[in-house]
């Protein structure tokens, strides 16, 4: 009888299994012994290693606004807070507020609407100031939009007591360069401007003020990442510590003229990872580290080693019982040597045939 061939997947390579057929009944000899394994539960997950660059994130530019002369600056590597003042302009401290959009007009007269005045009275609520409660409508009838606030006496009150507690002259009113608006807490980075200078102009620049791992993901694969997902850092001397997705840039870097980084380089996205511990990374000013993503998680699935897999001539995959009967399963995530599995009689505890 002609001899049927299967073909067992080992590892990467591929190892070719001839089951023949005897011209008689009877056997021969003796089969040789074969190795068995457990189908198991077991949870799998698929992860990505890229390099990365450990550091304080990229940096942000401070620029100043209006008019006056530049008097005092932070030092690099201090940390600024909200309320806190960041620099100094003819003696006067410009603190910072928290937010997305810079303070882009005098707020002066009680009945303006926006939502720089919005950014004020939320910081001025962080800070202890009573701001009273918001109007669903401005003084002309029309409803305050999502994202903004009035400027109600209460609010100019608060203003009030908090420039008197800054040390200079309670008018009430904030006029354009007075404040600066930042995303959170930050570290400066970078001085450039120097005692004398026009306050118009780049002051310095800043950057987070944890430590994080900058990782330039090929566009092509950064939607397999996800923010708050699981990480871990490999750093210079081989230890691996644990980490989160902290945040992903929505900008495209490179992939040729239009990327801007040089033509035939890939496109990358850059995915700021943040260590769980920050003393584990403590003696570590910058260095250049391996992140690995944990890209998939299947849960609590059937698996067995890759090697019990059998790919049949005829396409697909299946299971060899230690009787010599196979099982057809159908594959799913390959992880740490496992296969995940699945098809009809397959169940844990299953004994099948692995490569040796």
């Amino acid at each position: 009888m002609a001899a049927v061939t299967l073909v067992v997947a080992v590892g990467a390579g591929v190892g070719a299994l001839a089951l023949r057929r005897h011209p008689g009944g009877d056997v021969a000899s003796a089969p040789p012994p074969v190795t068995t394994t457990k189908v198991t539960r077991a949870d799998l997950s698929d992860t990505r290693s890229v390099g990365g660059t450990l550091g304080f994130g990229p940096e942000r530019l401070v620029k100043g606004a209006g008019e006056g002369v530049v008097t005092r600056l932070p030092k690099v590597g201090d940390t600024v807070t909200r309320g806190k003042p960041l620099y100094w302009v003819n003696d006067r401290p410009v603190p910072v507020l928290f937010g997305g959009v810079p303070l882009f007009r005098t707020l002066d007269k009680p009945g303006l609407v926006g939502s720089d005045v919005r950014i004020v009275s939320d910081n001025l609520k962080a800070l202890g100031y009573r701001v009273g409660s918001q109007p669903s409508r401005g003084k002309d009838g029309a409803k305050i939009p999502t994202g903004q606030a009035l400027l109600t006496e209460v609010l100019v009150t608060a203003i009030k007591k908090w420039q008197k507690d800054l040390g200079v002259e309670p008018t009430g009113m904030i006029a354009v360069g007075q404040v600066t608006v930042l995303t959170g807490p930050v570290r400066v980075s970078t001085v450039t401007a120097l005692p004398g200078d026009p306050v118009a102009g780049e002051l310095l620049a800043v950057s987070e003020k944890v430590k994080l791992v900058t990782v330039p993901v090929a566009a092509t694969d950064v939607g397999a990442v996800k923010v708050g997902g699981n990480a871990a850092i490999v750093l210079p001397d081989g230890s691996e510590i644990t980490a989160k997705v902290a945040s992903i840039s929505q900008t495209v870097r490179g992939g040729g003229l239009d990327g801007g980084t040089g033509q035939g380089s890939p496109p990358t996205v850059d995915v700021l990872v943040a260590p769980t511990r920050a003393a584990d990374v403590a003696k570590l000013d910058a260095a250049a580290v391996q992140v690995r993503f944990t890209t998939a998680v299947h849960k609590n699935v059937l698996a067995v080693p890759v090697g019990a897999l059998v790919a049949l001539r005829e396409g697909g995959h299946a299971l060899q019982l230690p009787d010599g009967g196979l099982v057809a399963v159908q594959t799913g995530m390959f992880a740490r040597g496992l296969v995940e599995i699945s098809g009809t009689g397959v169940t844990e505890g299953l004994d099948v045939v692995t490569a040796s």
